[in-house]
């Protein structure tokens, strides 16, 4: 492939990487805007789609939806020269944090000039959830799945299995449906191939041996092993993104390394200051890329005692061993997918699940709006809705660049 004639692409995606705020709640109507409206790289069918796919599998899903977008236009190697720009700066970003907090551990640099973020994600998130909706809820048994699902979403959000469970239902909802592919196709049988999937497990199984034999038998870099072994476990089980992420670094960086059994018998175990951890978890939702870069920075503060190179080496490790999964599975099993959506079971069941997802973003966006606080009389308390509209209306009726919403709101907290 000449990677050369995708260098345009390239060029969108990097944009795209410096001004998708929001978290994958957010991205979606970011991609839409991108990707589909200004760029026409897929189609809205498609995009919708590829995000509906990546709900399903465990890792970051829309460091996934981003992959698979590189990979319709050019195949594995764009795809892979497309993951790396998506998440090269915000794991850049998140890696300097760690220095930073090693310097600096008790300052505080963003709490006033994100603060609109938020506000404009969920103005992102509405976006796309009104152009999902004009797509994907075309009769009555597709408009009760979207409800069903917002209302479940909204009341188990933080409960990791409820989207691909929810997802599941949904096509199975709509696989016995009278709904008929247009254009009937001979069904060829299709070679798959396994490498990806068989490298996934083998770095699984490889990185907890590792791991493990590093820590008994007390290796010099035994600290790089196990933290490999940690990033990768937690980007191969993670389903439901950041906000499952955090519990599961909670209890690993956290509260497992000052439990009593570990205290006596891995007393050297990976440690983050809860403080530390929490701070890194509010920077990631006030930079651009996936929240799944926040491995950087735990990579960094786990490993920060052993000096700068070994911290250094941990933000990298961090960075790779997280995303490595959502890679190969995304790659693996789409070819799949793929091959599967020609039956007409499957097909059918596309409908369901397409709802679903537009019952998820809506959550989302409920959930979103319920975590702003508007008790006080300062004036952000009233540009908060107005950030909301305001975003929402661009991007409806004109033609700005996301990018210059986001440059828009930095400045506004800066200057409130």
């Amino acid at each position: 492939m000449n990677i050369f004639r995708h260098i345009p692409f390239l060029k969108t995606v990097f944009f795209y990487s410096l001004t998708a705020f929001g978290g994958p709640q957010g991205h979606l109507g970011m991609m839409l805007k991108t990707f589909v409206i200004k760029k026409n790289y897929v189609t809205e069918e498609e995009l919708i789609e590829y995000n509906s796919f990546c709900q399903l599998l465990p890792g970051a899903s829309s460091t996934q939806t981003v992959t698979l977008i590189g990979f319709k236009r050019g195949g594995v190697t764009l795809a892979v020269f497309t993951l790396i720009i998506w998440i090269l700066p915000a794991c850049i970003m998140m890696g300097a944090l760690s220095f930073l907090l090693t310097a600096f551990p008790s300052k505080n640099y963003t709490a006033n000039l994100f603060k609109y973020i938020q506000p404009m994600a969920i103005g992102f998130l509405l976006f796309a959830v009104f152009r999902a909706y004009k797509i994907s809820i075309t009769n009555f048994i597709t408009l009760i799945i979207m409800v069903f699902s917002a209302l479940l979403t909204y009341a188990f959000f933080k409960t990791p299995w409820v989207f691909p469970g929810l997802i599941i239902i949904g096509g199975i909802a709509t696989s016995l449906s009278s709904k008929r592919i247009p254009e009937k196709e001979v069904i060829k049988p299709r070679q798959i191939r396994w490498t990806n999937i068989w490298l996934f497990g083998f770095i699984f199984i490889v990185a907890g041996i590792l791991s493990e034999t590093a820590r008994k038998q007390q290796w010099q870099d035994r600290k790089a092993f196990n933290l490999f072994e940690n990033s990768y476990r937690f980007g191969s089980f993670v389903f439901g993104g950041g906000d499952v992420l955090l519990p599961m670094m909670l209890d690993q960086y956290v509260e497992r390394p000052n439990s009593k059994q570990v205290l006596q018998n891995n007393p050297d175990a990976l440690k983050i200051d809860r403080n530390d951890l929490l701070t890194g978890y509010g920077f990631v939702r006030a930079i651009p890329g996936p929240v799944f870069s926040v491995a950087s920075f735990t990579g960094g503060m786990a490993l920060k005692s052993d000096g700068f190179s070994a911290q250094l080496m941990g933000c990298v490790i961090g960075s790779v061993a997280i995303f490595l999964p959502s890679a190969l599975l995304v790659l693996f099993f789409f070819p799949v997918w793929q091959y599967l959506k020609k039956f007409v079971a499957v097909y059918r069941a596309l409908e369901g699940i397409n709802a679903v997802v537009v019952g998820i973003m809506a959550a989302a966006a409920a959930y979103l709006l319920n975590g702003l606080v508007f008790s006080s009389s300062h004036i952000s308390e009233f540009l908060s809705p107005a950030v909301i509209v305001g975003t929402f209306c661009l991007l409806k009726y004109s033609k700005v660049p996301p990018s210059v919403i986001v440059i828009f709101c930095v400045i506004l907290g800066w200057i409130f």
